[in-house]
């Protein structure tokens, strides 16, 4: 299964969100959670020039990719973000700044949201996350019965648990979700070994 509760829970609009964020050499953390419960996991692996960023930009990095991946969750509402790199609290106050964190600060600024410091030894979560190096990508929402149905009609499917993360109460297993062909592929590959159809467009 995708998800099974009490680990996620939906989210309420009206009511502030919690992000855990973290970044390592081999990929983004993040964790959405609301009032202590879990809502939402998501990690990726570094882009070949992200491999190359310093540690502050790869740590800024991660909360800019939970910004953008839950904006429909977090815009418009308030949200404290906590990292276990220090100098991200004062990212607001900095005058010397690259070209790429202007660029995402113009973005973090759009949200009403404060950065503040937790300790890499309390955010396991978000640390396990992002060194995951198995698969392309890790995403597991929140339990919804229609979201659960679209899954199965995708052909999506999840693969065995990769690792337990624990903090505190907080007990998650996530898991690697496996994209099967959709319809579209299944009939361009079953064409492409029908005789017929090879026939036909040989003409």
């Amino acid at each position: 299964r995708l998800t099974s509760a009490p680990v996620l829970t939906i989210p309420d609009p009206s009511r502030s969100f919690t992000i855990f964020s973290d970044a390592s050499k081999q990929g983004l953390g993040c964790v959405l959670m609301q009032d202590g419960q879990v809502i939402a996991y998501a990690s990726r692996l570094l882009k070949p020039h992200e491999q190359n960023y310093p540690t502050h930009d790869l740590e800024l990095a991660a909360v800019v990719h939970a910004l953008k991946i839950w904006r429909h969750y977090l815009y418009g509402g308030r949200c404290e973000i906590f990292t276990d790199h220090k100098s991200l609290q004062y990212i607001f106050t900095q005058k010397e700044l690259n070209m790429r964190q202007r660029r995402w600060l113009e973005l973090v600024k759009d949200y009403d949201c404060s950065i503040q410091y937790h300790p890499g030894k309390v955010n396991v979560i978000a640390d396990a996350l992002s060194r995951k190096v198995r698969g392309d990508f890790t995403y597991v929402v929140t339990q919804q019965s229609p979201l659960i149905q679209e899954f199965a009609r995708m052909q999506i499917q999840a693969v065995d648990a990769l690792f337990t993360a624990i903090s505190g109460s907080v007990s998650a297993s996530v898991s690697a979700m496996q994209l099967q062909p959709t319809l579209r592929e299944r009939i361009r590959r079953e064409q492409a070994s029908n005789e017929f159809i090879r026939v036909m467009d040989a003409k």
